[in-house]
């Protein structure tokens, strides 16, 4: 039996017909760039988020970089964040001139919200967590903690579509929030995407401007801007998949039960979900002993998984000049040791998660 990480091609062989369809109606009309179908894909999206505007832009990466500039942070600020998370989260601070700050994370991978408080100086401008894998943080801290020291918050939901905490969706508890549309997420465009969310009409309007080169009309520019647009064709697309988004993350919700009831936790653990969290399970990450050669053996059992990631954020050569070293984020480091991504995509049968544990547990036994 052959099980794959990635559900691209399964995926497409299921919705062929209607990708065709939707290209077909897009390309017919002759125009591609902020149209109409933009809008209509945005106006879902504040429906799906209970958040008043949207935005399509051309990243994640883009989303939380203009995300930081429309809140007027850039040099000599700084922003905190966590050292479990895609580089992209780093270089959007970076890009806008500020510093990152790394706060160690919990056994769940997100951020200690308990140890943000004595990173906060006088430069400190904003805390931007990340809800790793579509686990939202503890956002009532966090908010507590911006409010006391007059800070902003950009939520890096680059994972967050379908997650909750407190019934209410990721991208709800920030100033702004930034997600991402690229293939691997659950709601995913033809490439890369992406978009932001926000209840603050200044930063909306900010951002509409600078994502089409700060120009107001087609020859009237008012301030210097980037080409970051959501094109068309994804926007038609991310709404085709948008409506399929909760039978998704329920299905894979209930592969991780499988999983979880079914694996000897006593070498490999998944973090519990509390009460108050819906995780959208972008990924499945396992803490795995013995990490490197049971992945070996899997993938001799043609079971596909992923170190997501080995690498803790403030160990890489890019970061070096942040002045961490190893030892400075304890937990961080831990995790990364042992993490190991699991296949659990809405595709994969019941049988084919078990054949996956059984094969786990007898690399242990």
């Amino acid at each position: 039996m052959k099980i794959e990480f990635i559900d691209l091609k399964s995926r497409y062989k299921l919705e062929r017909q209607e990708i065709l369809k939707t290209l077909d109606k897009v390309l017919k009309k002759g125009h591609l760039v902020l149209t109409n179908e933009l809008e209509e894909f945005e106006q879902k999206i504040c429906q799906y988020t209970k958040q008043n505007y949207c935005l399509g832009l051309n990243s994640g990466t883009d989303a939380l970089m203009m995300s930081l500039w429309a809140l007027g942070i850039g040099k000599g600020d700084e922003v905190i964040t966590s050292p479990t998370s895609f580089i992209a989260t780093v270089g959007a601070i970076t890009h806008v001139g500020a510093k990152p700050v790394f706060v160690d994370v919990k056994e769940d991978f997100n951020i200690d919200e308990d140890k943000i408080i004595e990173k906060i100086n006088k430069r400190t401008k904003a805390i931007m967590p990340v809800h790793w894998t579509g686990r939202i943080c503890n956002m009532d801290k966090i908010k507590f903690i911006a409010r006391k020291y007059n800070l902003k918050i950009i939520e890096d939901a680059a994972q967050g579509m379908g997650s909750y905490y407190k019934k209410f969706h990721a991208g709800s508890f920030s100033d702004v929030a930034a997600f991402s549309t690229h293939p691997l997420k659950n709601l995913n465009a033809l490439g890369d995407g992406g978009f932001i969310t926000t209840n603050n009409k200044k930063i909306y309007t900010k951002i509409k401007l600078y994502r089409n080169h700060g120009m107001k009309k087609r020859d009237y520019v008012e301030s210097y801007g980037v080409n970051s647009r959501l094109d068309v064709i994804n926007a038609e697309i991310l709404k085709m998949r948008l409506k399929k988004l909760k039978s998704i993350n329920d299905k894979r919700r209930l592969n991780v039960k499988i999983y979880r009831e079914n694996l000897n936790n006593k070498y490999i653990k998944i973090p519990e979900d509390k009460k108050n969290q819906i995780n959208s399970y972008v990924m499945l990450l396992s803490q795995a002993e013995k990490r490197d050669s049971l992945q070996k053996y899997l993938s001799f059992n043609k079971i596909q998984s992923l170190v997501y990631y080995g690498t803790p954020l403030h160990l890489h050569k890019a970061t070096k000049k942040l002045g961490y070293k190893r030892g400075s984020l304890p937990m961080a480091e831990k995790l990364a040791a042992k993490v190991l991504a699991l296949p659990h995509h809405q595709n994969l049968s019941k049988e084919q998660i078990l054949y996956v544990c059984k094969k786990i547990n007898s690399f242990y036994n």
